[in-house]
């Protein structure tokens, strides 16, 4: 893949030198304000109930409490904290990592790449649209998000050597899957879940949210595919993170073929899918599961590849070495939720929200508590996590406020979708860009105005869906 390159052109005007904000050092700055907040705001907390098998908030509990200030020490604490809680997370990265190493040991990776290069070579501009169906549509009807850090590495190299750069393809995968994630059409751990607490029959009003998901996946792909253009034009302004344009050239003049270990490698892998996908709608499979299916799966291309058990070793600690830098990223980011919840400030933020919000006009309120999941989801970027801890107090919020309850579970699905393309609390992100070698700040500059017209398409989704009474109820 090449060495990183730390002079990777930027967006801007070529020649000119720019500023960078290393991504621990941007982290450890949210993370000392969240510091400082824990002695500036008071404390409070609801209490936590189990429900269904699940952790969710009782929204008649709220109490103030101590102010309960983090202090330097624990502040410090808290990100091996973070670390230790990210675990899973921070893991299926290093193993996502290891198994990418030892499939490129087989060779089976540059030649698909060459292969793929070869036959798109005059209908490149098929890879985005098309690419991008694919991952929107695991996203929207599978949760698929941190499942996509395998196809990362996988995709890059291939805009490459179709003219693109390290930037179109992390987003064709990442973007791609997170449209879908958003719209959420029958996504289990974000509309599933809010569905099960707002106690809405699961995956209901699925009509809307499927046109959702067609504007949001082709304003999506437009803004993708302009871009992409604009590099194939112009190679120099291109993004190329950890990857050589060199290589990627190479790709498109290698004589090399897809031999039968080659072939039956991408079977297994495609194989590998499938079990994947089974095991997430049918099973509820999570990280855990999935990073075991990828070990296991590693094996198997290992002794398919003509591996030694040393070879297979050796190249799986070099791949997962390559993503160490991004597994410390993940764990640093969670620290900062770590000190708001020892700080007990995440929930006074949520009462003293949802309080204000009952005094506005529906419409407002509705955008009120658009807006407010967004701040949330900033905090606390786990699909899942959030929809546990807002869904309890705006489910019954949307009733005092005669706003259906399904409109309310939108409100949350868009803004915790939506988040996830920048937030650098959001982990998934954070990985694919360590993957890439791409900084945090370049891809915030390229990716805003997309965030901000989803941002507008989901407000205006949430009122839209507030004058036509979005049901059942």
């Amino acid at each position: 893949m090449g060495q990183p390159q730390e002079k990777a052109v930027s967006l801007g005007t070529a020649g000119k030198s720019e500023r960078k904000i290393n991504i621990f050092v941007l982290l450890f700055s949210i993370l000392v304000i969240a510091t400082l907040l824990t002695y500036v705001l008071p404390a409070g907390e609801y209490a936590r109930i189990e429900a269904n098998g699940r952790t969710t908030v009782d929204p008649h509990s709220f109490k103030w409490l101590r102010s309960a200030p983090v202090g330097l020490f624990d502040m410090i604490k808290a990100v091996p904290t973070g670390m230790v809680e990210a675990g899973n997370i921070i893991f299926f990265l290093l193993i996502i990592g290891g198994f990418f190493g030892v499939l490129r040991a087989t060779g089976t990776v540059d030649v698909l790449i060459a292969t793929m290069a070869r036959k798109l070579a005059r209908r490149e501009k098929l890879l985005i649209p098309v690419v991008m169906l694919v991952f929107a549509a695991g996203g929207s009807l599978m949760g698929m998000a941190e499942e996509t850090l395998a196809y990362v590495p996988l995709v890059i190299p291939l805009a490459l050597a179709l003219g693109f750069d390290a930037i179109t393809g992390t987003a064709i995968v990442i973007i791609g899957a997170l449209s879908g994630f958003t719209t959420a059409i029958m996504n289990p751990f974000t509309v599933g879940i809010a569905q099960g607490i707002a106690e809405l029959p699961m995956f209901s009003g699925i009509g809307y949210r499927l046109v959702l998901f067609v504007i949001v996946y082709f304003v999506s792909v437009l803004f993708i595919y302009r871009y992409a253009m604009k590099v194939k034009k112009n190679p120099s302004i291109g993004v190329y993170g950890k990857y050589t344009k060199e290589e990627a050239n190479h790709l498109l003049q290698s004589d090399a073929k897809l031999t039968a270990r080659h072939k039956f490698i991408l079977g297994a892998f495609l194989i590998n899918y499938i079990v994947l996908a089974l095991g997430v709608i049918k099973f509820q499979w999570y990280i855990t599961e999935i990073a075991a299916l990828f070990i296991v799966l590693t094996i198997v291309i290992g002794i398919i590849g003509n591996m030694s058990a040393d070879h297979i070793v050796n190249s799986f600690t070099k791949g997962a070495a390559s993503l160490m830098g991004g597994a410390l990223i993940i764990g640093v980011s969670r620290a900062i939720l770590v000190v708001l919840s020892e700080g007990h400030i995440v929930d006074p933020l949520l009462h003293l929200v949802s309080e204000s919000i009952k005094h506005f006009p529906g419409y407002l309120s509705v955008a009120g508590m658009y807006s407010f999941q967004t701040l949330i989801h900033f905090v606390l970027a786990s699909g899942s996590g959030h929809a546990m801890l807002t869904m309890p107090i705006m489910a019954p919020l949307a009733d005092l406020l005669h706003i259906t309850r399904q409109t309310a579970v939108l409100s949350f699905s868009f803004a915790d979708g939506i988040g996830n393309m920048i937030f650098p609390t959001a982990t998934t992100l954070m990985a694919s860009l360590a993957i890439a070698g791409i900084s945090w700040t370049k891809w915030a500059r390229w990716i805003l105005p997309l965030v901000l017209i989803q941002y507008l398409i989901g407000l205006i989704a949430v009122i839209t869906a507030y004058f036509i009474g979005y049901g059942p109820f």
